[in-house]
C-alpha cells in the first residue's frame, strides 16, 4: 500500500506535466515560428530524459524492496585472456622415399635369390642374379686377348722410346690394347646387369619373384625393398592457407588404426598449386617407432596455422544473431550483494572456432561477465539473477 501511495503522486505530475505540455506544444504549433517549434521540442528532449532517468531510478527501488519478483536465473563465465592454438585438420597417407621395387636389366632365368622376406640388407649387397648366357666366358676370352695386347703394346713402347721400330707400329699396338680393353668394359657392364643389388640399405619386404623363374627387363618384379627411418605424412592443403602453413609449423598427427598421436613439424611445403582441386602438397616429418608405422598408413593431420597468446574464448552455443545477421551475446552490469545485475547485449565480432568454442575479437573484453546458461531468455536491460 505505501509503494502505491508513493507512486500515485509521481504519476499525477507526469500526467499533469504531459497535459501542461500539450497545451503548451499547441500554441506552439498556431504561432507557425520554426525556431520556437524547434526550441520546443529541444526542451520536450531534455524533459523525456530526466523523467527516463526518474524512472529507471524508481525501478531500481521497487526491484530492490520486491522480493516477490521473479527474476530470470542465469549462469555466467568470466572472460579472461588465454593461449589459442587453431588447428588446420586433414587427411593424410604415410609414404617413404625408400620404397622401391627392383627390376632386372636383362631378360634370362633368375639363377639366385640370396635374400629372403623381412632381411636387412646394406646399400650395394649382392640380392639376386640372372643367368648371364655365356657372357662370363666371354669376358675371359677378352680378358686374354687384352693382356696379349697390354704386353705387345709395353713392348712396342719401349722399343719406340729407343727410336727402334716404326711409329706406326707403335700406333697400332697401342690402338689395339685400347680396343681390347674398351671390348672388356663393355662386357663387365653388361654382366653388371645380370646382378640385382640393394640401391639402399633397408629391409627386404617382399620377395615377388621365385628363384628358377624366367624375367624380363623392365616388366618383371623381383624384390621390394623399404627403409622406415626417413617416412613422412603426405598431405594436400586448400590454396588459402597457403601463407599460413608454412616450413616448421607444429602438427599434431594421430594414427586411427593405432590408436597413436605424435606431435612433429612440416619439412617442406610445396611450390605448385594443383589446378583441379587448387590445393599444394606438403610433407610432415614422421619419427622413427620401431616400425609400428608403416608406409600408405591413414592419417589425421592437424596443423597450427593461428596462434593468439590472449584470445577470449566462449561457446558457441552462447551467441545469437539479430535480423541484421549481427553476433550478439549478453552480459552483466552492476551485480549487487545478493547476485542481481542488469543484462546488457553487447555485438560481438568472432574469429576462428575450435571444438566447441569460438574466438572473439571485438565487443567483448577480459574480465566481463557473459551469461552462460540462460542466455537465450534474457532481454536487454533486463534485472536478472546470477546462480554462480
Amino acid at each position: 500500500m505505501k509503494k502505491i501511495l508513493t507512486i500515485l503522486p509521481i504519476a499525477l505530475f507526469i500526467i499533469s506535466c504531459g497535459q501542461n505540455k500539450t497545451q503548451s506544444i499547441d500554441k506552439v504549433i498556431e504561432q507557425g515560428d520554426l525556431e520556437a517549434l524547434r526550441a520546443k521540442r529541444t526542451e520536450i528532449i531534455a524533459e523525456q530524459q530526466t523523467v527516463a532517468d526518474q524512472l529507471k531510478q524508481l525501478d531500481q527501488a521497487i526491484a530492490k524492496l520486491d522480493t516477490e519478483k521473479k527474476l530470470p536465473l542465469v549462469t555466467t563465465i568470466m572472460a579472461k585472456d588465454t593461449l589459442f592454438n587453431h588447428y588446420l585438420e586433414l587427411q593424410g597417407n604415410v609414404e617413404t622415399k625408400k620404397n622401391l621395387v627392383l627390376y632386372p636389366e636383362m631378360g634370362g632365368i633368375l639363377t639366385r635369390v640370396y635374400v629372403k622376406e623381412g632381411q636387412k640388407v646394406t646399400k650395394g649387397q649382392l640380392l639376386a642374379s640372372i643367368d648371364d648366357g655365356g657372357l662370363s666366358q666371354q669376358l675371359s676370352q677378352l680378358e686374354v686377348q687384352a693382356q696379349l695386347a697390354k704386353t705387345t703394346f709395353d713392348r712396342q713402347e719401349r722399343l719406340w722410346e729407343q727410336k727402334i721400330g716404326s711409329e706406326i707400329q707403335y700406333l697400332q699396338a697401342k690402338t689395339n690394347y685400347e680396343a681390347q680393353q674398351n671390348a672388356v668394359n663393355q662386357i663387365k657392364r653388361q654382366l653388371a646387369k645380370t646382378t640385382i643389388n640393394a640401391p639402399f640399405s633397408g629391409i627386404v619386404d617382399d620377395v615377388i619373384t621365385e628363384q628358377g623363374s624366367v624375367v624380363s627387363p623392365g616388366q618383371s618384379a623381383v624384390i621390394r625393398i623399404i627403409n622406415l627411418n626417413d617416412m613422412y605424412i603426405e598431405s594436400e592443403v586448400p590454396e588459402r592457407y597457403i601463407s599460413s602453413i608454412t616450413k616448421g609449423k607444429d602438427v599434431e598427427v594421430y594414427f586411427p588404426v593405432l590408436g597413436k598421436t605424435i606431435t612433429t613439424k612440416i619439412r617442406q611445403v610445396g611450390n605448385y598449386i594443383n589446378p583441379n582441386n587448387r590445393s599444394f602438397n606438403v610433407e610432415i616429418a614422421v619419427p622413427s617407432d620401431g616400425g609400428t608405422i608403416k608406409p600408405n598408413l591413414t592419417a589425421k593431420v592437424k596443423i597450427n596455422d593461428y596462434t593468439n597468446e590472449k584470445a577470449i574464448l566462449i561457446p558457441q552455443s552462447i551467441i545469437s544473431e539479430n535480423a541484421e545477421g549481427d553476433q550478439y551475446t549478453y552480459v552483466t552490469l552492476d551485480k549487487n550483494p545478493e547476485n542481481i545485475a542488469e543484462a546488457k547485449r553487447v555485438i560481438i565480432k568472432t574469429g576462428k572456432t575450435q571444438g566447441d568454442f569460438i574466438e572473439i575479437l571485438d565487443g567483448i573484453t577480459n574480465g566481463d561477465a557473459i551469461i552462460s546458461e540462460g542466455a537465450r531468455s534474457v532481454k536487454d536491460g533486463q534485472q536478472v539473477k546470477i546462480l554462480n
